[in-house]
């Protein structure tokens, strides 16, 4: 938010595109974010949100994860693979671990246990708006030993050779990047790249590693992503 902007302003002429099989939810959910001051879509199914999706310009995602026919986790990963980067928020009646390392790993930005407070999913909204604002604006270059990282782009070069990576890849790079040379633990970069400021028991961060790994260290490429045993990992040009 900009000194001296109300939350309302911030809000306006925003688009958020909001997808619950529950008209009740649908409808008060609806009517609290026009009151907050967005636009908002509505659609009842996954199916008919790809389809807005595909046809017009939304800012913002809010997404029931239980819903029949196509869940939410299906309708995020689609969008992802799509390489489409709306900032998405899931709700979700079930609030267990698993239900939202699903949520998160698929792609989505946030997540909310229902019932919840709408003030709160407000807040949340305007927090990954201005993240994804931030996002856009941002026009540096990071260079790392052979790695140039173009963020305003979302490129990834190695050698001056473009490499093409998912969403969830180039944010842990960027991650990577923007503390080349500190030692994140796992658990710090679970808590950067995928939001998760609970405990969870998971090995998404090793994995995603080894993906970057196999994408930028082919060929007989230096490695530039280096494991500290015990702690976590570290992106550096130097052995």
């Amino acid at each position: 938010m900009r000194v001296g902007e109300s939350p309302a302003q911030e809000s306006a002429s925003r688009t958020v595109l909001m997808v619950d099989d529950d008209p009740d939810v649908r409808t008060s959910v609806a009517r609290g974010l026009r009151h907050s001051g967005f636009d908002v879509r509505v659609a009842a199914t996954g199916k008919e949100a790809l389809r807005l999706l595909s046809n017009e310009s939304h800012d913002a995602l809010v997404l029931d994860v239980q819903m029949p026919e196509l869940d939410g986790v299906a309708v995020v990963t689609a969008l992802r693979a799509l390489g489409n980067d709306i900032p998405i928020c899931v709700l979700s009646a079930r609030d267990t671990v698993n239900d939202r390392i699903a949520g998160l790993e698929a792609g989505a930005d946030d997540y909310l246990t229902k019932p919840f407070d709408l003030g709160e999913l407000v807040a949340r909204l305007h927090a990954l708006l201005r993240r994804a604002s931030h996002s856009d604006q941002q026009s540096d270059t990071m260079t790392v030993g052979p790695l140039t990282i173009d963020t305003a782009r979302r490129l990834v070069f190695v050698d001056g050779e473009r490499v093409d990576l998912t969403k969830r890849e180039f944010d842990l790079l960027a991650v990577l990047a923007e503390n080349a040379g500190v030692v994140l633990s796992r658990q710090r970069l679970l808590e950067l790249v995928w939001g998760y400021d609970f405990d969870v028991d998971t090995n998404v961060a090793d994995v995603f590693i080894s993906y970057l790994r196999r994408k930028l260290e082919r060929d007989g490429l230096p490695r530039v992503i280096h494991t500290v045993r015990g702690i976590g990992y570290v992106l550096r040009d130097e052995p």
